[in-house]
C-alpha cells in the first residue's frame, strides 16, 4: 500500500509539474512576455496587444502611451527582425523610470510650441514648457505617459481611445481622440487618427517609433539609406524651434531627394542646421500634397533588404536621427541604446503651427473632426537593388 501511495504521489507531482509548465506565459514572436505589461498607471490597467497576419508579421502595442513595442518583419531571406526600439516591460516606459517617447502615439500636440504659448480666438493659452523653454509633445504629462482605453476587434486591429479633459496640460477643450492600428495582409502598419472637441483647441498627432531596420540597435542606423520626398524644410534655432522660414534642401546636408546613407552628412557641424539639431531633428515640407498614395519617405537597410515606405496625408515629416540617445537607456533583450541606435519618421503638421498662421492650421473647432492617416509599409529589396520611389509607388 505504501508503494502504491508513493507511486500515486509521484505521478501527481509529475502531472502538477506538467500543468504548471503549460501555464507559463506564451511569448510573442518578438520575445516579449505579455505578463510584463500587465500593470497599472494612475489607476488604469495596462496590457500588451499583438496584431498578426498570415505573412507571419507581428506588431505588439501597449495601451500605455499607445506605444508600438515591437514590429517583426521578414528580410530578403525570410528571416524576421524586430525593427523598432522599445522596452521589455511597461514599467520601463513609466516616466519615473525613463523619460522616453519610444513608439508612442503622441498628443495633443506633436513637436514643439514656442515657449508654450499660443492664441486661440483672441485668448492666450500658456502650456507647460518641458524642452529648451518650449512645450514638446503635449507637455510633461503628454499622452505618451497616459493610458489609452483599448479595444481589439480582431487579430489585425487595435482601437485606442484617449479621453483628454479640458485643461489637460492646459490645452483647452474636452477632447476625444482615437488611434486605430491595423496590420494589413501585405505588411503595412496603417495608423488612422481622429479627434473631436467641445471647445476650440489645437491638435497634431504622430507616432514616435524609433526604427532600426537591421534589427540590431548596437549597429545604429547610419548606413541605412533614406529618401525624403521634400525639396524644402523648416530650419530651427539652437533651442530646436522653427524660425518660420521654409528653405530649400538643395546643396545642403538636408537634401534627401536622392537617397543617401543617413550618416553621410550627419556630422557636418560646420553647417548651422546640423549643428543646431545635433544631427537631424527637423521638419521636412513634403511634396506629396497630402496624397496618401505618394511615398513621403523610403528607408532601406542595405544589409538585409528590409524597406520601410512611409505614406501620409500630413504636410510634413520630422526626421530625427536619435541624437539624444546616449547609452543611458537599456531596451529589449538588454540592448543599450547609444546615439543613432534608431531614427524616427514622424508624420505631422509643422512645429509651432499655432503661432505661424501662414502654415497649415492645427486648430480644431467643435463642429469639426480631426483626421490624420499614416502608413508604415514594409517590403524587401533584392540585393544590390534598393527601392526607388517609382518602384515602391507602383507596388502600392
Amino acid at each position: 500500500m505504501r508503494l502504491q501511495h508513493l507511486a500515486f504521489v509521484t505521478l501527481a507531482a509529475l502531472f502538477t509539474a506538467c500543468g504548471s509548465q503549460k501555464e507559463q506565459p506564451e511569448l510573442t514572436k518578438s520575445g516579449l512576455d505579455p505578463q510584463n505589461f500587465e500593470n497599472e498607471y494612475n489607476g488604469k490597467a495596462t496590457h500588451l496587444y499583438s496584431l498578426t497576419n498570415n505573412a507571419g508579421t507581428e506588431v505588439c502595442i501597449t495601451n500605455f502611451g499607445g506605444r508600438i513595442v515591437s514590429i517583426m518583419v521578414p528580410d530578403r531571406d525570410g528571416n524576421f527582425h524586430d525593427v523598432v526600439l522599445g522596452m521589455d516591460s511597461v514599467a520601463a516606459y513609466f516616466p519615473e523610470n525613463n523619460q522616453s517617447d519610444f513608439g508612442a502615439a503622441i498628443g495633443r500636440y506633436a513637436n514643439r510650441i514656442d515657449h508654450g504659448r499660443l492664441v486661440l480666438d483672441g485668448d492666450t493659452v500658456q502650456l507647460p514648457v518641458n524642452n529648451f523653454g518650449h512645450c514638446l509633445h503635449g507637455g510633461p504629462t503628454g499622452w505618451q505617459y497616459q493610458v489609452y482605453d483599448a479595444e481589439q476587434p480582431n487579430d489585425s486591429t487595435l482601437v485606442l481611445t484617449m479621453q483628454s479633459p479640458d485643461g489637460d496640460n492646459n490645452f483647452p477643450g474636452n477632447l476625444t481622440a482615437k488611434v486605430t492600428y491595423t496590420l494589413t495582409s501585405d505588411n503595412k502598419v496603417d495608423i488612422a487618427y481622429t479627434a473631436t472637441t467641445d471647445k476650440t483647441t489645437v491638435i497634431n498627432m504622430t507616432n514616435h517609433s524609433y526604427f532600426n531596420l537591421g534589427g540590431d540597435p548596437s549597429k545604429g542606423v547610419e548606413n541605412d539609406v533614406l529618401y525624403i520626398n521634400a525639396a524644402n524644410f523648416t530650419p530651427v534655432d539652437s533651442t530646436y524651434m522653427t524660425s518660420g522660414e521654409i528653405l530649400p534642401v538643395a546643396g545642403t546636408p538636408m537634401d534627401f531627394t536622392v537617397a543617401k546613407p543617413v550618416g553621410q552628412d550627419i556630422a557636418m557641424m560646420d553647417y548651422e542646421q546640423i549643428k543646431n539639431g545635433n544631427g537631424y531633428d527637423h521638419n521636412w515640407v513634403l511634396d506629396t500634397k497630402g496624397d496618401i498614395n505618394a511615398p513621403a519617405a523610403i528607408l532601406t537597410s542595405p544589409e538585409n533588404g528590409i524597406v520601410l515606405t512611409v505614406y501620409t496625408d500630413e504636410p510634413g515629416i520630422q526626421f530625427y536621427s536619435g541624437n539624444f540617445l546616449d547609452g543611458t537607456i537599456t531596451g529589449k533583450n538588454g540592448k543599450v541604446y547609444n546615439q543613432h541606435a534608431g531614427m524616427c519618421l514622424e508624420t505631422q503638421h509643422y512645429p509651432d503651427s499655432p503661432n505661424k498662421p501662414e502654415w497649415p492650421t492645427t486648430t480644431l473647432r467643435p463642429d469639426e473632426t480631426y483626421n490624420s492617416h499614416t502608413v508604415f509599409a514594409f517590403s524587401v529589396a533584392p540585393a544590390e537593388a534598393p527601392a526607388t520611389p517609382a518602384e515602391d509607388a507602383s507596388e502600392k
